[in-house]
């Protein structure tokens, strides 16, 4: 690439837990594995990647970010899983101490409990190379799903709970 701009990839990882849930623990390590598939493409087309990690833990970060479903891979601005799929979250629901329903990836035909690593690195090399351009960003008013108010409602009661 003969330029002088650096272009750049901005890959947001938004998660409820990294200490607990195995399934933001999952996703998190095959994100780190699939940046590290991808560094040398990128780098050798003076592709900057910055990877912000935010764990939404409470509504109003969920507000701000439009959170969806726990684990959410974005990469420039784009949920690499559109189609949004759940299904009970033990470690979740050990954390918040009630039922909560987390993120399930469909990649292939298959469901997988954790962002598989070759579905982030398609993702990325996808958006970077053309084909992410041809999908548009839907802007749709936020609404926060009932099953993050439980989780969020369930922490701040353990929360309260801890105290005395």
């Amino acid at each position: 690439m003969n330029t002088d701009e650096t272009r750049k990839v901005v890959i947001d990882f938004l998660y409820l837990d990294l200490s607990v849930c195995e399934r933001c623990q999952g996703t998190d390590a095959s994100l780190e594995a699939a940046l590290a598939e991808v560094k040398n493409i990128l780098e050798k087309d003076d592709i900057e990647v910055e990877v912000n990690k935010i764990n939404v833990i409470n509504e109003d970060l969920a507000y701000k970010y439009k959170f969806v479903s726990s684990p959410t891979i974005r990469v420039n601005g784009r949920d690499i899983q559109m189609e949004v799929k759940e299904s009970s979250c033990t470690s979740c629901g050990d954390l918040c101490g009630t039922d909560v329903d987390c993120r399930v990836w469909v990649y292939k035909g298959k469901e997988y409990t954790e962002a598989p690593k070759e579905m982030i690195v398609e993702a990325i090399l996808n958006e970077v190379y053309g084909k992410g351009k041809e999908r548009d960003l839907e802007e749709k008013e936020y609404v926060l799903p009932e099953n993050l108010k439980r989780f969020y409602r369930g922490i701040q009661q353990k929360r309260r709970i801890d105290l005395f």
